[in-house]
């Protein structure tokens, strides 16, 4: 038998469904990186995401990270507050993060019986499967119905 050893530690990934008040419109806005991220990259992520919705005002919902509630992070989120609002999910609660059906939902299609020889094989199917349930109004809404939590 054949086995090939890959390993996810090289490359994490970030993202965000976000969602409009009244269901007219949705996004998914992503980023990968080598490693794992932290609090500096995910400041980094944040700040990109405030230029790709153009300082419009954000309510961001969270899971338990530990790099979304480091010292570093509190300190940065609370000079952000004209823009962004956090809101924190319960701990040990997926099942209410509509971005945990996102990642799940890439990971049984593109990358579902997918035995790469390099990281970059995965980076181009991840990036194929993040950009196909991005351009999906359906999709992104289907998951956050899937969590029961209304707009």
């Amino acid at each position: 038998m054949l086995h090939h050893r890959f390993s996810w530690k090289r490359m994490s990934m970030a993202g965000v469904l976000a969602y409009r008040p009244d269901r007219s419109q949705s996004a998914f806005v992503f980023s990968m990186t080598d490693g794992a991220y932290n609090t500096d990259k995910l400041i980094e992520f944040l700040a990109e995401l405030r230029a790709h919705f153009a300082g419009q005002k954000v309510i961001l919902i969270w899971d338990g990270l530990m790099a979304h509630r480091s010292k570093a992070m509190t300190a940065w989120l609370a000079t952000q507050r004209g823009w962004l609002h956090v809101e924190r999910l319960p701990a040990y609660a997926p099942e209410l993060n509509p971005i945990e059906q996102a990642w799940g939902n890439m990971k049984s299609t593109e990358l579902a019986n997918l035995c790469p020889d390099t990281l970059d094989e995965v980076r181009v199917a991840t990036e194929s499967g993040l950009t196909r349930i991005g351009s999906s109004y359906d999709l992104c809404h289907s998951f956050l119905n899937h969590t029961g939590l209304s707009l």
